[in-house]
């Protein structure tokens, strides 16, 4: 069973999302929360594997609470932003903080399920209705500092090419087939790359590409 813990200060859209997926045989609403601070507290008490996280709430904002939960050293749940149609440079320092991605509060039911599952499966959550000139635009605003030069050459040449093509939205199949390489082959690139790079998971590889120059706009896709 997946755990998963609802964050919105708005009651009918917190129990939409929950009664949406309490609906399916392998996921489990553990907690709901109305703050960033309540939010803490919850992950605490109830240990969720996924938390969907609204960004603007009392008290404290989605920001400050999926960074401090992340940070935990016992944290080992993943964080998907709940946003609106009209995104701006909080959900950007939303993925630099650790979340796994970000969903429109108008998703669909299924669509919703699909992007709780594949979070927890490990993969990125971009919504569609976030143009990859978003990320492209604030990953340039930080810079490419010296500190991002130095971690990108502790890549090899393949995982050089695995992270653009991450970047670029492509699954571990599709990856496979453009480099000619098995898929497990794949995998352990990835997991190489992360481990080196020292980041938690493929959304946060994204966002490291754009910010180190090794990908531009136009070549992200921005749901994968």
């Amino acid at each position: 069973m997946l755990r998963v813990m609802v964050v919105d200060d708005q009651a009918l859209v917190r129990r939409g999302f929950a009664l949406i997926l309490d609906n399916e045989p392998d996921i489990e609403v553990v907690a709901e929360a109305a703050t960033g601070i309540e939010a803490i507290e919850a992950a605490k008490a109830h240990q969720p594997d996924i938390i969907l996280m609204d960004i603007r709430m009392p008290e404290m904002d989605g920001l400050e609470a999926t960074a401090r939960i992340l940070e935990a050293g016992d944290a080992t749940c993943r964080v998907i932003i709940l946003t609106t149609f009209d995104p701006d440079e909080y959900v950007f320092r939303a993925l630099r903080a650790g979340a796994s991605g970000f969903v429109l509060k108008d998703i669909l039911p299924e669509a919703l399920v699909q992007a709780v599952r594949t979070v927890a499966e490990g993969g990125a959550m971009l919504a569609p209705g976030i143009t990859q000139r978003l990320i492209s635009q604030f990953a340039q605003k930080m810079g490419t500092g010296r500190n991002l030069a130095e971690r990108l050459e502790r890549l090899t040449t393949r995982e050089r090419e695995v992270l653009g093509a991450i970047a670029a939205g492509k699954s571990n199949a599709e990856i496979a087939e453009a480099l000619f390489i098995g898929p497990a082959t794949v995998k352990t690139h990835v997991s190489s790359l992360l481990s080196k790079l020292g980041l938690r998971d493929r959304a946060q590889a994204v966002v490291f590409a754009y910010e180190c120059g090794l990908a531009t706009v136009g070549e992200c896709d921005v749901g994968f």
